[in-house]
């Protein structure tokens, strides 16, 4: 059975949650014996990665903030476009090009077509009005064409159109069971923008977040929270920018920081040793986002058993249940940081609470065989 998967910005993953899921899942969907093909973005030539095909747009990538979203509209247009033309299924990952999921069934190509709507694309504030409603467009049309809706989180479930839902199917993202990784204060020389302020942090000693830089996911909050709490402990702030607005607001709130708690250390994508090792030994694990579904950087926290303190909201509550804390607010934030580090034995039972509960139901054997159930039924 052929699959293209498009809509990420292609592996291996250096970008964010649909990357590092479109490379879990393709590598392990072609050790199933399925050939499957990603689209990129780059533009490379066309090439392989553990056994996924790779193919590239053709268009280049623009360097403003707008071309890149229409570069992406278009480049997922066209690769729909092309890849009907030769695989048995297409899976399209968000909802930029919904809309064209039309195509395959007017150019008459026997293809079965499934989405991934992601989280609630059209409430991010990221987006302006006119992206917003283009958003909801899209992914109301491409609940009309497609023949399986993917949601990743079962709260999802409501915001598919009454019509439609039949056509949903819940399939979270996974996480693998994480390999062990002892403190290295060498290892920090890796970032090289920090290292003299790294060259301070010890083991237990600073709290984290991983996350693309966004208003959705409340990166503002957490650090204000942060800053308003009596911790003495550091905060690394693992991601990047994508809007240059939203990074001149958190330039204003670090500005307030004169004892220098909050370390902006950009994105990790080629390190995942040492992504692990400041996850498996940060003091805590903050988690604001707000409008997604499952999110990838979550399960990967839950699995560290770390005490995670998460945006209180209806997914994240769906995916940690009783074994995180939450919070609305900064002050609660704050609040919350100051009892933890307090009492840190109080809470350490969230730990092992965590790691069970993702390794039980996130694992990627079980996201796997979920898959092969839906594309079995389907071809």
């Amino acid at each position: 059975m052929k699959i293209s998967i498009i809509g990420s910005r292609g592996i291996p993953a250096k970008y964010g949650g649909f990357e590092v899921f479109t490379e879990g899942l393709s590598t392990r969907l072609v050790d199933r014996g399925y050939s499957i093909t990603v689209t990129c973005e780059n533009d490379a030539a066309d090439g392989e990665y553990g056994g996924v095909k790779l193919v590239y747009s053709p268009y280049k990538i623009p360097q403003s903030p707008l071309k890149r979203k229409i570069y992406e509209v278009f480049s997922d247009v066209y690769f729909i476009r092309k890849q009907s033309k030769t695989n048995d299924t297409i899976y399209l990952l968000g909802m930029t090009a919904g809309w064209a999921t039309c195509l395959p069934k007017i150019l008459n190509r026997d293809v079965k077509i499934m989405i991934n709507v992601d989280g609630v694309e059209w409430k991010r504030t990221k987006f302006n009005a006119f992206e917003r409603a283009f958003l909801w467009a899209n992914t109301k049309l491409a609940e009309i064409f497609c023949d399986v809706i993917i949601i990743d989180s079962k709260c999802m479930q409501k915001h598919i159109s009454r019509r439609w839902r039949n056509k949903a199917i819940f399939i979270p993202y996974a996480v693998s069971d994480p390999q062990r990784v002892n403190w290295d204060k060498a290892q920090l020389n890796a970032i090289a923008s920090h290292p003299q302020e790294l060259g301070e942090i010890a083991e237990r000693e600073y709290w984290l977040v991983v996350a693309r830089l966004e208003p959705e996911n409340n990166i503002h909050t957490i650090i204000d929270g942060f800053l308003k709490s009596e911790t003495n402990k550091k905060l690394i702030i693992i991601g990047n920018f994508s809007n240059p607005g939203y990074q001149a607001q958190i330039q204003d709130l670090l500005n307030q920081d004169i004892d220098r708690k909050v370390l902006m250390i950009g994105g990790i994508y080629n390190n995942t040793r040492l992504l692990n090792m400041l996850r498996q030994n940060c003091f805590a694990y903050l988690h604001g986002h707000t409008v997604g579904g499952t999110n990838p950087s979550l399960l990967d926290a839950m699995s560290m058993r770390v005490i995670i303190v998460a945006h209180d909201n209806e997914f994240n509550k769906e995916v940690c249940q009783n074994s995180a804390l939450y919070f609305n607010d900064s002050v609660k934030l704050a609040e919350t940081i100051d009892a933890v580090e307090q009492d840190p034995l109080k809470y350490s039972s969230l730990k092992d609470n965590a790691y069970r509960r993702v390794i039980s139901d996130y694992s990627w054997e079980y996201i796997v065989n979920a898959y092969t159930n839906v594309f079995d039924r389907i071809k």
